[in-house]
């Protein structure tokens, strides 16, 4: 996710992707994202389980911005929020 001037990306992790975007853009969600208005998503990915989620968060959270700005331009080329595409 990110901000509306694609400054701040964060990564995470959820069971419920629609839901946790939902309490990020109604600011229901303290800490990170709402201190920095990071309520956009540009990048996903989905698992079939858990583990795989969290080994790839970590994969992800530990790369550089570069690495991460690279992985986001090639699924979401216009960093478009992708919310109401899920």
């Amino acid at each position: 996710m990110t901000n509306k001037a694609n400054m701040v990306l964060y990564i995470g992790v959820t069971n419920n992707l629609q839901k946790r975007l939902w309490e990020h853009k109604e600011k229901l969600v303290e800490g990170f994202t709402k201190k920095y208005n990071v309520n956009e998503l540009v990048y996903y990915e989905i698992f079939d389980n858990i583990e795989n989620a969290i080994l790839r968060e970590k994969q992800i959270k530990a790369g550089s911005r570069q690495k991460k700005m690279e992985l986001i331009d090639r699924f979401n080329p216009e960093w478009k929020d992708l919310y109401d595409d899920i």
